[in-house]
């Protein structure tokens, strides 16, 4: 099952991926396509607010950070990562649960990261929003940093994303049945 769908300007079919026997959700993943990639962070830039660091978590959101930092010329953005890497330090995380991965993950920020978003516009970016658990863990860590939410930004919005009033999204992603019926 697929669910066809056009994202700034590009169609794509999605493939109708279940979460359990009840609940299925159109896989997005731009991992690989750079034109769909490039096209979403050129769109999402034209409604970006002013910003001085984009945000993202690992893993997905690595294309859409780097295409919207390079496209507007910004010199560095951030990444939460997955795990703590041996460069990181002055390390601190936040535990997250996001719909795509079964069991509780942890979100690292390092040190240098959090230190140069001290008092400064920090824009959070990620591929789709559904639970917005993978945001607020994004946002926990902007704020332990010091930083100030000024945007909070998806290509896609899914489920009861749709009607949050804070994020700024490209198109609405439904949910999906079994038989693989719109539901939500």
């Amino acid at each position: 099952m697929k669910y066809t769908m056009t994202i700034a300007g590009l169609k794509r079919d999605l493939p109708l991926c279940p979460v359990n026997e009840e609940l299925y959700i159109g896989a997005f993943v731009i991992f690989g396509d750079c034109e769909l990639t490039e096209a979403c962070a050129a769109e999402l830039l034209k409604r970006a607010p002013e910003y001085d660091y984009i945000l993202t978590a690992e893993s997905k959101g690595i294309p859409l950070a780097y295409a919207m930092a390079n496209q507007a010329g910004d010199r560095k953005w951030m990444l939460a990562r997955k795990g703590a890497k041996l460069y990181m330090q002055n390390v601190f995380s936040v535990e997250v649960k996001s719909i795509t991965t079964a069991n509780m993950q942890k979100l690292y920020l390092d040190g240098a990261d959090a230190e140069m978003m001290k008092g400064k516009r920090i824009l959070l970016v990620d591929d789709v929003i559904s639970t917005g658990e993978s945001l607020r863990a994004l946002e926990e860590l902007a704020l332990k940093a010091g930083g100030e939410i000024v945007g909070r930004m998806a290509i896609l919005a899914e489920g009861d994303a749709q009607s949050r009033e804070d994020l700024i999204y490209l198109e609405k992603l439904p949910l999906f049945n079994a038989k693989g019926e719109i539901i939500g």
